[in-house]
């Protein structure tokens, strides 16, 4: 392959990339909406329960389903707890959060999770920082500072902040789990999303049934949950992987945290929050350290990271 097709083929890439990360962010806005008529949990549950259905069909008509045989014992504990952690844990707190939270709060708080990721590497995985990443986690600090000063959380919104807290941690063991067993190497990427999504959304959707009372959908938040389970679940998690074909970790890294900005443009839009400009200000510092901190990744970006 020449350079005039790598180049075509690495802005299609970029560009497909930029697309399901525009994807993810739109999840935002369409969960605040779904959320005023839907229960958090039971939303969230349908939301993967028919995610993971449709990646089922192409799990088997791509014949990987066959390697569910070859999966030890210890390998079904790690899915299992990657689905329970990352599927029930994490995007049940997520809807939840996003009920008492705006949207640009909430995504602010879930890009602690680099950094905290970063650190829990270093005991965890033996992955220690370079001095560019610990230059990354002192620009992540500072943008933290600049967003929330003089530091206070408004009324009513102390239990959404610690819902929001709880998300971005259980997102962060997720994240190690999930780099753990990519690590390793044995087992395919859909493998590990098909069958850790399978486990996480039957426990997500029935605890929503066990604690929620079953929503009465009419068209538009059945479309909702369609929308958000086919497109930007199934759909775009099938191009993201595909563009990891072409784009480096650091690349992918790097678009991946635009969300940040996506999701404040959005929600400024068409939930009618809007950020002072100390809080863009803060948020613009906060990418900055985001970046560095994953830069030097040496890792695939996941669907750990994505919404």
């Amino acid at each position: 392959m020449d350079n005039s097709e790598q180049s075509k083929g690495k802005l299609k890439a970029v560009l497909q990339a930029l697309l399901v990360t525009f994807l993810w962010a739109t999840s935002w806005v369409l969960i605040k909406i779904g959320l005023e008529n839907i229960p958090a949990l039971t939303f969230a549950g349908l939301r993967y329960f028919i995610a993971f259905l449709v990646l089922l069909v192409v799990f088997f008509r791509s014949g990987q389903h066959k390697s569910i045989r070859s999966l030890t014992r210890r390998d079904w504990l790690i899915l299992i707890a990657l689905g329970l952690v990352f599927y029930t844990l994490t995007q049940g707190t997520q809807f939840l959060g996003l009920k008492y939270l705006p949207a640009i709060l909430f995504s602010f708080l879930l890009n602690f999770t680099s950094p905290v990721v970063a650190l829990m590497g270093i005991p965890l995985l033996q992955e220690k920082l370079t001095r560019l990443q610990w230059v990354g986690m002192g620009f992540f600090l500072v943008g933290v500072v600049v967003y929330f000063y003089p530091i206070g959380i408004q009324a009513g919104m102390a239990l959404g902040v610690a819902i929001g807290l709880f998300s971005m941690f259980a997102n962060s063991v997720a994240s190690i789990l999930g780099r753990f067993i990519n690590r390793a190497g044995n087992l395919e990427p859909l493998t590990v999303t098909v069958v850790s999504m399978g486990v996480g959304a039957m426990a997500l959707l029935g605890s929503g049934l066990l604690v929620e009372e079953m929503p009465r959908l009419d068209i538009s938040g059945w479309g909702i949950i369609l929308w958000l389970a086919v497109v930007n679940t199934a759909v775009a998690f099938t191009l993201w992987n595909r563009t990891l074909r072409t784009l480096s970790a650091a690349e992918s890294s790097m678009i991946n945290n635009t969300m940040l900005v996506q999701i404040a443009i959005l929600a400024w839009f068409f939930l009618g929050e809007r950020p002072t400009v100390q809080e863009w200000g803060g948020m613009g510092i906060v990418v900055v350290g985001v970046i560095l901190v994953t830069l030097r990744r040496d890792k695939v970006v996941t669907e750990e990271e994505s919404v």
